[in-house]
């Protein structure tokens, strides 16, 4: 499965930004049967779950972006986003696309960087 991101970038405390990763090369099956999700990794810090979407749409998310990030899928378009509002310092990471089945394994897109400025 690859796994292509695009969305990153640098914004002020407060802004938006919104995350795409399409699996595009995946036939529309494939894709429906993966859970997707959304990892980040801070500077100097290990890689923490953002948030994620199973293949019936049940999200789950990281307690520190709750309320202020969405995670979602067009399975249409073989595609998982990732809608960051009210953005903080403390989001600054490269975050990373991920796609897991247990078919599949996990699977990671290339990360793209949000830096956020106070």
């Amino acid at each position: 499965v690859q796994l292509q991101a695009s969305g990153g970038g640098s914004v002020q405390a407060g802004g938006s930004l919104r995350h795409s990763c399409v699996a595009s090369r995946s036939i529309l099956s494939t894709f429906i049967s993966l859970h997707m999700g959304w990892y980040r990794q801070a500077p100097g810090k290990g890689r923490d779950l953002v948030a994620n979407i199973t293949t019936g749409g049940r999200t789950n998310y990281a307690d520190s972006v709750i309320g202020r990030f969405t995670i979602s899928r067009n399975n249409a378009k073989k595609t998982v986003y990732l809608q960051m509002n009210n953005l903080k310092p403390e989001d600054t990471a490269v975050y990373y696309c991920n796609a897991y089945s247990p078919i599949y394994g996990w699977n990671w897109g290339q990360g793209t960087l949000v830096t956020v400025s106070s």
